[in-house]
């Protein structure tokens, strides 16, 4: 029985090309991460947040966060919900 080589790779030939996206995207995340350690930064100020029954006091970081994360467990609810309906009428 005979085996098969596999056909040699040039690695010189891969590692001399210039990636362009990747750089992209190097760039691009390094650029997200600053963003995000600017606006944590920021927004680290104590805010004082009233509810109708009593009042706390956090960083203005955390209030944002906890508002989308709010905001995006509703809006699946939601849409959840509608999707439902809307079979249960066709």
């Amino acid at each position: 029985m005979r085996f098969l080589r596999r056909p040699r790779i040039d690695t010189s030939e891969v590692s001399d090309r210039w990636q362009p996206r990747l750089y992209l995207r190097l760039i691009l995340l390094g650029l997200l991460i600053a963003y995000a350690i600017a606006f944590v930064l920021e927004n680290r100020n104590q805010v004082h947040v009233h509810f109708v029954l009593g009042t706390a006091r956090l960083s203005q970081i955390w209030l944002i966060l906890l508002s989308v994360g709010l905001g995006v467990v509703l809006g699946v609810l939601v849409s959840q919900l509608y999707r439902r309906r809307r079979r249960r009428r066709d």
